[in-house]
């Protein structure tokens, strides 16, 4: 019985602890499975990382201080398009040690 409150205990602990981060999207046309990736979407994550590789090899020395600004500002919006494109399925931490948990218990 000792065991189960411990176990318990310790669990809420780490739910509590540690922090999941959830992004809220109404969009049901973006949901679409890993491996069922459009070719348009690999196509848009092909010219996204051209864009970047491109913006890498330019010489920004020569640049004046608002251009090197829109270039931050177009780096943070392509890594935004990125992400966004990448649709991955993700476990927290905290989720991932209660099933551990819960598999240790039941087994």
């Amino acid at each position: 019985m000792k065991k189960i409150i411990l176990s318990t205990a310790a669990s809420v602990f780490l739910l509590t602890a540690l922090q999941t981060q959830l992004k809220a999207n109404n969009n049901d046309s973006n949901i679409i499975a890993k491996d069922t990736i459009t070719t348009v979407d690999s196509v848009a994550i092909n010219a996204l990382t051209l864009r970047l590789n491109e913006i890498d090899a330019l010489d920004k020395s020569n640049m004046t201080r608002p251009e090197k600004k829109a270039l931050r500002q177009e780096v943070k919006d392509i890594k935004g398009e990125l992400k966004e494109l990448g649709n991955g399925v993700y476990i927290s931490v905290g989720a991932l040690i209660i099933i551990i948990i819960l598999l240790i218990i039941l087994l």
